[in-house]
């Protein structure tokens, strides 16, 4: 059966405005947390619901919930993490596919309400995210593996189950999205998940818009790659979403994990193309995150906190990179960023970079991120400077890293200089 629009609604009507996506743009990197009752198996999330025998359905629906108790849960530790971590927004699954409810749902007892935790833990994130200036948003999918179920159906994901197609679910998705664009206060972002990303003008963008006007829908809305960056520049806002490993949600065992240096370059090449990244965690079933991505996000911290402004509030360049040197500039003003991702530089070490297509002038400045550039530890007589000339048309940097980051001198990510009264030219 297809579904009308609501009434009074139309597809021309609701929409990102152009201002809230550019404040998108501007916040660069935010963190994706899924995690549903399935987490203490350690299986992907919800999709083991698809094709599986009535016996598993009925343990998943009415078992897997008596046991889901995350008493190590502590969103302010998570908030305060991410904020250290560079994150200036956050995205949680408050309902994956298989209709779990990460939230109190007037429309359902498959919530955590109704688990031996007993706490709505959507509005704890909300709070303490918002607590640390971190803004908020929701992943919601509109399939929901356990309604299907309940109404007769054999979970298969077939288009015919989803919500555009089948008026029931999608009253239901509304009855939800009431809640959470309802209970919450302000939402600033929403993440669509599933077949609806392909028909928001018949599914619940314009059903959200209208609740929340300012709010910007990312899936369903905006280009959304899965696991990839594009191979150029989108000329649109856009959002890359990565798992830190091979899975969305915790995977205990057989489980790798992308470096810190990976992670750090993806989100570079990531802003250098205009987009943001969408950076996944999956907490343990006890609340606690995994210590591999604890690990990671300091790693990141440490690197955003030095290296910050080549990433928030820019743009990309005429050219994305220059060999392993990638460029970001600020959007307002005459100022580039030249972000070196080759071999590591060495503490102590002085050495050069060429860049063919950088435009400078007289009033050029050129910094190392993080370092004033007079001092080298340990070495009064040493001069760390940072000097940059122009040599057949190309700008030439040379400079020492001066600031000892790790005990053992070594440091293997990337370095950034900032490039004052500049631009990149093709």
């Amino acid at each position: 059966m297809m579904l009308a629009l609501a009434s009074g609604v139309s597809a021309a009507e609701p929409a990102n405005k152009p201002e809230r996506l550019e404040w998108f743009r501007d916040l660069g990197l935010g963190l994706f947390i899924h995690w549903s009752v399935d987490s203490q198996l350690g299986s992907v999330i919800s999709h083991s619901m698809v094709g599986a025998s009535d016996d598993y359905m009925d343990r998943f629906i009415h078992d897997l919930p008596k046991t889901f108790n995350p008493r190590k849960f502590n969103a302010d530790d998570w908030a305060a993490l991410a904020r250290l971590a560079g994150f200036r927004y956050v995205v949680f699954t408050t309902k994956h596919h298989s209709g779990f409810c990460m939230f109190d749902s007037e429309t359902t007892e498959f919530d955590c309400m109704n688990t031996p935790f007993g706490r709505d833990i959507t509005a704890e994130i909300v709070r303490a995210f918002r607590a640390q200036n971190i803004a908020v948003g929701f992943y919601y999918s509109p399939d929901d593996f356990q309604f299907m179920y309940n109404q007769g159906f054999r979970v298969n994901r077939d288009e015919n189950q989803m919500p555009h197609r089948y008026q029931p679910l999608m009253e239901y998705d509304r009855s939800q999205m009431r809640e959470l664009l309802t209970n919450y206060g302000p939402v600033d972002l929403l993440f669509i998940d599933g077949f609806m990303k392909g028909n928001q003008s018949a599914g619940l963008a314009p059903f959200c818009w209208n609740l929340q006007p300012d709010m910007v829908i990312t899936r369903g809305a905006i280009e959304t790659p899965e696991q990839e960056i594009p191979g150029k520049p989108l000329d649109q806002p856009w959002e890359s979403c990565f798992t830190m490993g091979t899975q969305w949600q915790y995977k205990p065992t057989n489980e790798q994990y992308k470096s810190g240096r990976k992670i750090i370059e993806m989100l570079v090449e990531t802003r250098a193309k205009g987009g943001n990244l969408l950076l996944n965690v999956g907490p343990k079933p006890d609340g606690e995150l995994p210590i591999e991505q604890e690990e990671r996000l300091r790693e990141l911290a440490l690197w955003m906190f030095i290296n910050g402004e080549c990433i928030y509030g820019v743009r990309p360049c005429a050219i994305t990179h220059e060999g392993d040197v990638w460029f970001t500039r600020k959007k307002d003003e005459n100022v580039v960023y030249a972000i070196v991702m080759g071999p590591a530089w060495d503490y102590g070490e002085r050495k050069s970079i060429t860049l063919s297509h950088v435009s400078v002038n007289d009033d050029t400045k050129v910094d190392l991120l993080g370092q004033s550039g007079e001092v080298l530890e340990y070495q009064p007589g040493a001069k760390p400077e940072t000097a940059w000339s122009m040599e057949d048309g190309a700008l030439r940097i040379t400079a020492t890293r001066a600031q000892r980051i790790y005990n053992d001198r070594k440091w293997p990510n990337p370095i950034v200089f900032k490039i004052t009264s500049a631009e990149v030219i093709p």
